[in-house]
């Protein structure tokens, strides 16, 4: 669960315009993101900037207390050592008081909170995982209809050998969804701050990532 220049993507996302939040004339997505295993790192932060610059709201709760680490096993030790139904707990914290109507949005580890919020919490605008998926059965009896979903994994990446066909039922059971795999093995190749990370596949995933919350909207 901790679970690239071109993709091909797997299943079918539907285009829908559906409304979301609204500064001033301005219609954007408003998004819950949730970091990876290894922290709040430079990179992630990044691309929660990146998608502020590009107008959408985005919420970036910290579950780990400030902690950063720059070795993947040792961003897992931690998460195991305070548990992950404390790390399941703060991220359902992390919505309180936020609308309902968001775009839940995980990296890796984030995904578990991402995908929970995405299938119980009603009104849910979409979903964006990266890296890692889990059953739809491990948070109810399936996809929520009519939510959006979109999944970035490279295809030789270690960590999604029990997460890729996950991504897969996922894909095949939800009615309005994309699966992008992307050459490679790295695992958390869209932040810019980590020795995973693959310029030209990060690149793409934001481009369709900008595509999929435009049409949210």
């Amino acid at each position: 669960m901790f679970a690239g220049r071109d993709a091909s993507p797997v299943g079918a996302l539907h285009s829908s315009h559906l409304g979301t939040a609204t500064r001033g004339d301005t219609e954007m997505a408003e998004i819950l993101l949730f970091h990876h295993a290894q922290g709040q790192t430079r990179g992630f932060l990044a691309f929660a900037d990146e998608l502020r610059s590009a107008g959408h709201v985005v919420h970036a709760p910290d579950l780990y207390d400030g902690k950063t680490f720059t070795d993947l096993s040792e961003g897992i030790g931690y998460a195991r050592q305070i548990g992950f139904e404390t790390i399941g707990e703060r991220g359902r914290r992390a919505a309180d008081g936020l609308p309902n109507e968001l775009v839940y949005a995980g990296f890796s580890l984030g995904v578990m909170s991402a995908q929970e919020l995405a299938q119980t919490r009603p009104g849910a605008k979409g979903a964006l995982f990266f890296s890692a998926a889990l059953p739809a059965s491990e948070f109810g009896n399936g996809w929520p209809q009519g939510v959006p979903l979109q999944i970035h994994m490279m295809e030789n990446d270690e960590w999604v050998d029990e997460d890729l066909p996950a991504a897969r039922e996922l894909v095949e059971t939800a009615d309005r969804a994309e699966l992008f795999l992307y050459p490679g093995d790295r695992h958390l190749f869209v932040d810019s701050s980590l020795a995973d990370y693959d310029e030209s596949a990060a690149t793409l995933v934001k481009q369709r990532v900008l595509a999929f919350l435009n049409d949210v909207q």
